[in-house]
């Protein structure tokens, strides 16, 4: 298991379009990825769960990366987030 906190940097947090992006990056890999935030579990591969963690600009959101993909997951999840979930 491999943990990470990082600052949500979008304008509008994950709001759909963001929200979106994270849901299919994280699908692609094997691992179990957790979002945590504000004491709460969310899970990364469920846009509803994603959603209704409510995460608005500069929060700062722990990522949790569990499974045989773990460190390539946690990369990509980390670097999709830094780049403002830009493609």
């Amino acid at each position: 298991m491999v943990r990470q906190k990082i600052r949500v940097s979008d304008k509008d947090g994950l709001h759909m379009r963001p929200a979106s992006e994270l849901c299919k990056k994280a699908m692609g890999y094997d691992s179990k990825i957790t979002l945590h935030f504000r004491n709460k579990e969310f899970n990364a591969k469920s846009l509803l769960s994603i959603l209704s963690a409510c995460v608005q600009r500069e929060n700062e959101i722990e990522i949790e990366c569990s499974g045989s993909d773990e460190e390539e997951a946690m990369r990509g999840i980390v670097e999709l987030i830094q780049k403002g979930f830009e493609k």
